[in-house]
């Protein structure tokens, strides 16, 4: 939830300076354009805000009036509270980081970070025959452990199992010692890439 809120708060960040910039902007020509000097009232009328007062003065004046307008005018207004809250908290809530729990004891936990067995992965697969190239991706269990998403990218002419069991196998120092299952996908890589 944390990350969805805090993607929507980047977007907005995006968005909402630039329509400042454009505004902005409009306000920059207008001035410039303008022979008697820029206000807002020439802008009022240059936009057309007049006229479409006049269209919606109407229904300005049904959500200012008691009923059942302005009971959902009420409910827009909460609403866009709510979002303006739950954008903060996606900016200012402080991302919780998911470690991989490998060992716990009376002392404590040990922990490894995803992104550092995810390269620890990477370096070992490399190594496996016919391997181009690997990606790992650790998914944490809740309570201890996890799962190691294995992609190994393959030279063309290696086939596919004997290059699955291979990676497997590289994988042994971290799936026979620590509480981690792998699951290894192969790829047939690009044309032109070497086994390093």
């Amino acid at each position: 939830m944390i990350l969805l809120l805090r993607a929507l708060a980047r977007v907005v960040a995006v968005l909402l300076p630039a329509a400042l910039a454009l505004a902005g902007l409009a306000a920059a020509i207008a001035s410039v354009g303008s022979g008697a000097g820029f206000s807002l009232p020439w802008l009022a009328e240059l936009i057309g805000l007049p006229s479409l007062e006049r269209a919606v003065g109407d229904r300005l004046a049904s959500l200012e009036a008691d009923g059942p307008v302005a009971v959902v005018a009420t409910l827009c207004g909460a609403g866009a509270v709510l979002l303006g809250l739950a954008l903060l908290a996606g900016v200012l809530v402080p991302r919780r980081e998911r470690l991989v729990t490998l060992h716990s004891g009376d002392e404590g936990d040990i922990a490894a970070r995803r992104r550092a067995l995810g390269h620890v992965g990477e370096a070992l697969v490399r190594d496996a025959g016919d391997v181009t190239r690997a990606r790992v991706k650790v998914r944490p269990r809740r309570r201890r452990g996890g799962r190691l998403l294995v992609t190994a990218h393959r030279t063309r002419p290696a086939d596919p199992e004997s290059v699955r069991s291979a990676a497997t196998a590289a994988l042994e120092p971290l799936t026979g010692k620590l509480p981690l299952r792998a699951k290894v996908r192969t790829r047939r890589g690009e044309r032109g890439t070497r086994v390093q």
